[in-house]
């Protein structure tokens, strides 16, 4: 495939806090790079690369890259994305992933469907999508008013599992958990005071909707009586929580089990 031989210009515009340019998005990073040209569903715009990295790429891809790749020197990605952005030498504009439908995304998969009630961070919602992608979630709702967009920053942390793990914004999340019970999930809130942990539920065989709520606050009112199960981790009491990508680790890991 041909490719540009000149540095790439860049862009106009001053970087975005949070990655995003006019007409798209810009990942960054290899992990993330790569896994975004591998996804058919993903629209690319424009591929930035060191000479390293290109080679790096290309390794990871063996069906060849579907976008032209251009030549860039490193301290160009300086100037259209985010100060603190840890790129590798590999940056791709693209558009943001189309939001699928939640019975669509049920359908994605066997395993459980991760909840998410005001988790705001987006590196905590990548680390989680990480996690996910790992222990075969199906995939991860969020209330869309209270969860941040698509980001650079996610994607990275996410370290691919963006492509891989379907995301549903969803309005109401209520009224979302509902229509989980209805397609057949038992619906399980995280809570560090519930009477019994994952283990002792008595989960095995259930496939589960698990329900996280923000670090400090938890779960709101509706969000927790929506549950059909309360359950928490074991962890000593000495600590009173785990940040929020951590519990779901631990949790997916344990539902595997059971």
């Amino acid at each position: 495939m041909r490719r540009s031989s000149q540095a790439a210009p860049a862009p106009r515009r001053p970087p975005q806090p949070d990655g995003r340019a006019a007409g798209g998005l810009w990942l960054y990073g290899q992990h993330a790079v790569a896994a975004a040209l591998a996804n058919p569903a993903r629209r690319l715009k424009r591929l930035l690369v060191t000479e390293e990295a290109e080679g790096a790429l290309a390794a990871r891809l063996p069906g060849g890259f579907r976008i032209a790749p251009e030549r860039a020197e490193r301290g160009r990605f300086g100037t259209f994305l985010p100060e603190d952005a840890v790129h590798q030498g590999a940056a791709l504009l693209v558009e943001p992933l189309p939001n699928l439908t939640l019975d669509r995304a049920v359908e994605h998969g066997t395993g459980p469907v991760l909840v998410l009630d005001q988790v705001t961070d987006p590196r905590n919602i990548g680390a989680i999508l990480r996690s996910a992608a790992a222990f075969g979630a199906a995939a991860l709702v969020m209330q869309d008013r209270h969860a941040p967009p698509e980001t650079g920053a996610l994607a990275r942390a996410a370290s691919g599992a963006l492509e891989i793990v379907p995301v549903v914004r969803v309005v109401n999340l209520a009224r979302t958990l509902e229509e989980l019970k209805r397609a057949g999930l038992w619906v399980v809130g995280l809570d560090g005071g519930a009477p019994v942990t994952l283990a002792q539920s008595g989960l095995g065989g259930r496939r589960v909707a698990l329900v996280l709520g923000a670090e400090g606050e938890g779960m709101r009112r509706l969000t927790r009586e929506g549950c059909d199960e309360l359950c928490r981790l074991p962890i000593a009491p000495e600590m009173e929580s785990l940040n929020v990508s951590a519990a779901a680790a631990v949790a997916l890991y344990e539902l595997g089990r059971s």
